[in-house]
């Protein structure tokens, strides 16, 4: 098992490393749905499959990669223990393969990780480090207690056991879709790009792997233009799993090799996926697991008219964070609104205002009334409504509905 992090040349890994490690996972890694999207693939004009592995038992493809390294490791190194830095998806995968095997695990996660990923890493038994504010600083970390402890230290991508297992998503996709034109995967360290990569050169070679990045946190496409790895700056993004700083010489030249264009979507783009996948395709995805899906949203992939797989890589997200992104995408879809009302400061005013709204089907979900936010005049109040609406039309109903009673809606 390779590990060497020292940015020599990366070993290239083959299709038979690919194919080993399928072997060592089966009867361990189920096979994940690959379903066609009727609907999606009307929308998009092409014909669309999901990779679906944010159904794997984890949540996640990294249970994959976290097993085949776990399973390679000598009877030395599996009474040493293991240890890991991760955003929360590896640790949960390389949690779950050392339980399996018998094997001691520490994780050190960044302070600001999903609490559902904490969590749930800590429910497989493994031990948990919170450190730092990025994978960066949970990596550094991790090293400085591999070597105190003397634990095997196994990297989230930059490692080719991990590659190599991850690339069994590729091989799966191919017993399901032969004739698959092309495949996107979400882009964060490189791992599941430079497996799924290896898998399709071999195999199938006129397929074409998109690569989807975070735009907060680009690490990938800078490595690429600089030719190099990259330290890119911190950044706050929905899609976490992927907020690399900096991929490595590994992965880097496994993207250069395989990837035939790098795209790269913002969190808006990335909440409007991840709510399309709850509402049509009744799946949810976490923000890295619903980049893919974004690129397809942002129309810049050349996709018309052919075969592509889109990898749901996870769906560990925080409800918290699911909630928000449902409560705004039904504001964008005009399906809810917010609206600020000034009415007069009298008995009965409220009262009217709601028999009004209530007078074009608009459903009331809240009502804040501020008596002290109409300072301009004593004898004004503002209420605050959130409506549950049919659509823009009905949006334009109430606004006008109310302005016609005299009222003024507040900006």
């Amino acid at each position: 098992m390779d590990t060497d992090e020292s940015g020599a040349k990366p070993l290239s890994i083959t299709l038979a490393d690919v194919q080993a490690a399928q072997a060592r996972l089966r009867g361990v890694i189920p096979k994940s749905p690959c379903a066609r999207s009727e609907t999606l693939s009307e929308r998009f004009e092409c014909n669309v499959y999901l990779k679906l592995e944010n159904l794997q038992m984890t949540g996640s493809f990294k249970d994959r990669g976290a097993f085949n390294c776990v399973a390679l490791l000598s009877d030395e190194q599996r009474r040493a223990g293991v240890i890991a830095a991760s955003a929360g998806n590896h640790a949960q995968g390389l949690a779950f393969a050392a339980q399996r095997r018998g094997v001691s695990a520490t994780i050190v996660m960044p302070v600001a990780t999903p609490l559902i990923k904490v969590t749930a890493t800590r429910a497989r038994g493994a031990n948990i480090v919170l450190h730092g504010e990025s994978f960066d600083d949970a990596m550094t970390e991790a090293k400085r207690l591999a070597v105190e402890q003397g634990r095997v230290l196994v990297p989230p991508f930059d490692n080719d056991a991990v590659i190599a297992g991850q690339g069994t998503v590729a091989l799966e996709i191919l017993e399901d879709v032969p004739d698959v034109d092309v495949v996107i995967v979400p882009v964060g360290g490189g791992g599941l790009a430079g497996g799924i990569g290896t898998v399709l050169s071999a195999l199938k070679p006129d397929a074409l792997l998109y690569g989807v990045q975070a735009s907060a946190v680009p690490s990938m496409q800078a490595a690429l233009e600089a030719a190099k790895p990259v330290l890119v700056p911190t950044a706050r993004t929905l899609a976490d799993g992927i907020a690399v700083r900096a991929v490595c010489p590994r992965t880097l030249a496994l993207a250069q090799q395989h990837l035939a264009q790098l795209v790269l979507v913002d969190d808006e783009e990335i909440a409007e996926a991840v709510l399309l996948l709850v509402e049509v395709e009744k799946t949810v995805a976490e923000g890295a697991g619903a980049a893919p899906l974004a690129a397809l949203l942002s129309r810049t992939l050349p996709v018309e008219g052919k075969t592509v797989v889109v990898v749901v890589s996870g769906g560990n997200i925080d409800v918290q964070i699911l909630a928000r992104i449902i409560d705004r995408g039904l504001v964008k879809s005009g399906r809810s609104m917010r609206v600020r009302v000034i009415i007069p400061d009298v008995p009965g005013a409220l009262a009217e205002l709601l028999g009004v709204v209530a007078r074009v089907r608009a459903n009331v979900l809240e009502v804040h009334h501020d008596r002290l936010a109409s300072r301009s005049d004593p004898g004004l109040t503002t209420v605050e409504l959130v409506l549950e609406t049919r659509g823009f039309d009905h949006v334009s109903q109430v606004e006008n509905v109310i302005t016609e009673h005299g009222w003024v809606i507040a900006m």
